[in-house]
């Protein structure tokens, strides 16, 4: 073996190194398979996606919908499904970019904090080696000696290089309708234990919303016996007593409100309740009504709010948390700002959304927010951040009806608040003359561990001074 005068070696002299029959076997090869390419496996690399925590003991979320398919391409930070909690709906958006390999949940699955939501094909190097893939690549497999050809081999392998026939489209004939996609997961989750396609259900909501009513209605008329064109003679038939029972699953938030009320029934509870003249606050209010210049309605909420957080600068208390997470020596935590929740009853549930830094606020931006959370939590759009952060909650159960109330505590707050419907009954005045009140129950609940009747007594009085003479509020504003 001999090289050029430049160094390379040349083929002239590399040839009468080669065996004859190799070079039979090169020469018999077809010509797509001596010279085939293909990118090397070192350039890709698979990663999943997991679902990290979102956070207030949340720990699984349900996918209402994928955004993305297998096969799709994805950019990074763009949204890959939507999800939703026991308490919000959000969407979980794309760390990597790549190709969707792999989704491992569909559609109303359940998935637990930590567990991978899909498998990602990414340029190798590209992101750092902080999440291995869900499932391993099979290894590329060591490359085999070539071995002299055959006719029947050539003929073998021309066939595996003869194209398959594309396969046959299966076009799917069942009209889609939007209310798939108006149906909440709560109404989903119904359908689907019931065994009903929701293109069959008529909806009666807002845009076609295929609502739960509907769908009870739609199970009651398909498992009710047909009745016949004729009706034969009656026959007396003893009536069936055995009661009718199906089994549903817990929603999302269903789930999270049993556990969250399991926990909180632990808790001694203190409960104080007293009556409230807002006749004053009433005053107010029709005089808003009647100003044209601001369009903005001012319920009887925000008054109540503003008072409580008024209130909670004289006792600061009731605006913490007890930390138990040393059961040997529990602590109070203390917090400077005042985030009231204001619980609301949504399509999806009961959820309490709080407003943030109360005492920094006016009343009518106390308004503007409970106007936007409400909103939000009517379409089931509420982020995580509305809902976090809670320091003391505010309960108007009147909007819905009733007097009296015995609001339940979460573990995150040491009191809460109740309040009754307005009604006008018949009250004396400073005179004794019989005059209208328009009178309001309000009931508190709060920690018996940490809090003393006598404390919360003082704060609900201090409260009621503050809304039967919403003047007072006045003094104290910034």
């Amino acid at each position: 073996m001999s090289f050029t005068r430049s160094g390379r070696l040349t083929a002239r002299n590399i040839r009468p190194c080669l065996p004859q029959n190799h070079l039979r076997i090169r020469s018999t090869l077809p010509p797509l398979l001596s010279r085939k390419f293909h990118a090397s496996s070192l350039l890709w690399g698979i990663k999943s996606q997991v679902l990290k925590d979102v956070g207030e003991g949340i720990t699984e979320v349900q996918i209402i919908q994928w955004y993305v398919e297998e096969g799709a391409h994805v950019e990074e930070w763009k949204p890959l499904c939507q999800y939703q909690s026991d308490k919000a709906v959000d969407d979980i958006t794309s760390r990597y970019e790549g190709v969707i390999k792999k989704l491992h949940f569909e559609t109303d699955d359940t998935v637990p904090t930590g567990r991978a939501l899909c498998d990602i094909e990414v340029a190798d190097g590209k992101y750092p080696d902080d999440n291995p893939p869900h499932e391993s690549r099979a290894a590329p497999s060591e490359p085999t000696p070539a071995a002299e050809i055959t006719p029947a081999t050539q003929a073998a392998e021309s066939t595996l290089l003869t194209p398959p026939p594309p396969p046959t489209k299966i076009v799917d004939e069942t009209p889609k309708s939007k209310h798939a996609s108006l149906a909440v997961p709560a109404v989903r989750g119904l359908l689907k234990s019931h065994g009903v396609d929701i293109l069959h259900v008529n909806g009666t909501g807002k845009d076609g919303r295929v609502m739960k009513e509907d769908v009870l209605k739609f199970v009651a008329e398909r498992d009710s016996p047909s009745v016949p064109a004729s009706m034969p003679a009656p026959v007396t038939v003893s009536p069936d007593t055995r009661q009718a029972e199906s089994i549903v699953n817990l929603t999302p938030m269903q789930s999270q409100m049993f556990k969250t009320m399991t926990k909180s029934l632990n808790i001694p509870h203190f409960l104080y309740a007293d009556e409230l003249k807002v006749n004053g606050i009433s005053a107010i209010r029709k005089k808003l009504a009647s100003d044209k210049r601001d369009p903005t309605k001012i319920t009887f909420l925000p008054f109540v709010v503003k008072a409580v957080s008024q209130a909670l600068t004289e006792f600061p208390i009731l605006n913490s948390k007890v930390d138990t997470s040393d059961p040997a020596k529990p602590k109070l935590v203390m917090r400077a700002k005042h985030n009231i929740g204001i619980a609301m009853d949504t399509p999806n549930g009961l959820i309490v959304p709080n407003i943030k830094d109360v005492a920094s606020r006016s009343i009518f931006d106390i308004a503007a927010e409970v106007s936007r959370l409400s909103a939000l939590g009517q379409s089931g759009k509420l982020t995580p951040a509305d809902l976090s952060g809670g320091t003391i909650t505010v309960s108007n159960i009147g909007n819905i009806g009733g007097t009296y109330v015995s609001p339940v505590i979460v573990s995150s707050e040491v009191a809460i608040l109740g309040v009754g419907k307005t009604r006008a009954v018949p009250v004396f005045d400073e005179d004794g003359q019989i005059t209208r009140g328009d009178m309001v129950n309000f009931s508190w609940s709060a920690d018996h561990r940490v809090v003393d009747g006598a404390t919360m007594a003082r704060m609900g009085n201090r409260v009621k001074e503050l809304v039967e003479s919403p003047e007072l509020m006045l003094l104290n504003l910034k």
